[in-house]
Order: structure tokens, then sequence, then C-alpha cells
């Protein structure tokens, strides 16, 4: 009997075209650079390899993999529990913040150390700094109100030598600052790039989860799986995503002659209308 055909595309065309992840991973050529990914990788059902993606210490050393052959971050890590991003789609959103970046630049992307981005929100894993680092040699700011978060990031910078001077991190002390503390007197921001915390409360980011997980097994599952893991100010906080946004909102405007370009990730195409509501009124 002839097996069923993979349901994953030979090339995934949602992502930008300048993505190095857009063809599947090739697990040989990551192990062969990684050999710790090994253990991880098995043939799936349609004799392809893979990992179980719901394992936590799998996915973050498929991570490791990846920063290591496309990056060239060849010592990375991240403290047990902390959001371990999924590398494709952070690096999209630094190749349509660069496509931004270009339409202020007669179509040209800016590259070099002499654009200033801000990431905020760094957290542990400082992998917007070194996506839009090694990518377009940007130099980062990264702002965090975790100590534990901005002091991994000095580690991954520290033991990256190609970094040094090239991504500052900064402890974000007032948890309702966004730019306040983050960014310095004289300071001129090209980007602002953030991950906002999506979750009005710990209990809504495990229901979210619990319901994703039990679509993806197709099977009710009765606990979450924290496969990305994730802090609780890197996943929830007061009033969520929807507060959270309209407070980097409010404080942008005395910001607008510091920062060049502010940016957000929105979790859902619903919540649009109440933020583009919320820039409207700051026009007023």
């Amino acid at each position: 009997m002839e097996r069923e055909k993979s349901e994953t595309p030979a090339e995934k065309t949602n992502l930008h075209p300048r993505n190095k992840h857009r063809e599947r991973y090739d697990f040989k050529k990551l192990i062969e650079r990684s050999p710790e990914l090994a253990p991880f990788v098995f043939l799936n059902e349609f004799k392809e390899n893979t990992i179980d993606f719901f394992n936590p210490i799998a996915v973050k050393t498929l991570n490791k993999a990846l920063l290591k052959r496309y990056y060239n971050i060849r010592n990375w890590d991240i403290p047990k529990n902390y959001l371990c991003p999924p590398i494709p789609g952070r690096a999209d959103y630094i190749h349509y913040a660069a496509d931004l970046l270009a339409q202020s630049n007669h179509g040209i992307i800016p590259k070099g150390e002499k654009v200033k981005c801000l990431d905020i929100g760094v957290g542990a894993n400082c992998v917007y700094p070194l996506l839009g680092q090694a990518e377009y040699g940007w130099h980062f700011i990264g702002s965090d109100t975790d100590e534990i978060a901005i002091e991994n990031c000095h580690k991954i910078i520290k033991e990256n030598p190609s970094l040094k001077g090239k991504i500052e991190c900064r402890l974000q002390t007032n948890p309702n600052d966004v730019f306040y503390g983050a960014v310095q007197k004289g300071e001129r921001i090209d980007l602002s790039v953030c991950n906002p915390p999506f979750f009005a409360s710990a209990r809504e980011a495990q229901e979210i989860n619990i319901k994703k997980s039990s679509n993806l097994l197709d099977r009710k599952l009765d606990r979450p799986i924290l496969n990305f893991g994730g802090q609780s100010h890197e996943l929830w906080c007061e009033g969520g995503e929807l507060k959270f946004v309209k407070n980097m909102i409010h404080q942008s405007k005395h910001f607008s002659k510091v920062c060049f370009w502010f940016t957000t990730l929105v979790s859902k195409q619903s919540k649009l209308k109440n933020f583009y509501d919320a820039l409207k009124n700051k026009k007023r």
C-alpha cells in the first residue's frame, strides 16, 4: 500500500522570502554542526526526520543547532522554564522590519552598526538581537524587567565574542514603563521591536495552551504543555496584550523624536482595530 504523503510542505511559502527556514529542516546538516541534537531526531510516520516539538529540551536543542548553523551563534542557552522562541517566526519579524526600514531609505535595507534597534522585553533568549545582528549587522539595545533574563543575555554575549559591543542589555526597573528607562538621554533609535505578553492571566495562558495542544494532538488534555516555556511576565500581564500595547502607544508619543519606527507583534488580527483606534486618539 502506498503511504500517505507528508503534510509538511517542501517550502514554507508563508515565511518571508529572505527567511533561511523556508525549507524543511535539514537534520543531517544540523547534527553535523550540533551532534547533541542527534538523540532527539527520529523518523515520523512519513519516514521523515523530525523531533518531538512537545519536548522542551528537544525544542531548545533544535534552537541551539539553528542558531549555530545559520547565525554563527556558537554558545546559546536559556535558564529552565524561560521562553524558548521558534527561530523561523522570529527571523520573519526581523526581515519584515528590515523591509520597513528600506521603505524610508530609497528601497535599500540599511545595514551595519549605525542602525540602532530597541528590543522591548528581550527575554533570556536574546533572540531578536542575535538575528538582527547576524542578518543585518544592526546594533541592539535589549531591555527587560527580569534580572535573570538580563544576566543570561550578558552571558550569551560574553560567550560569543563576535557580539561584543554590538548588543547592550538594560534592566527596566519600572514594569509600567516601556521606553522610559530603556532609552538613555541623547540616544536615537531607528526601530523598536517587541514580542508582548499576549495573555491577561496565568489561567488564560494555560487554557489557550491546553486548547492548542489538544487540537494538535487530536486528544483532550487536562494540563498545559509548555514546550516553549515562558516565565509569567513573558506570557501574561495585567490587562494582557491589549493593555500592554496601548501603553506602548501612549508612551511612544513622548519618544516620537527619538525612535523612527515603533513596531510590535500582535497575536490576533481581531485586536488590530483596538490598536488603530488608540493610534487615532493619540493623533488628536
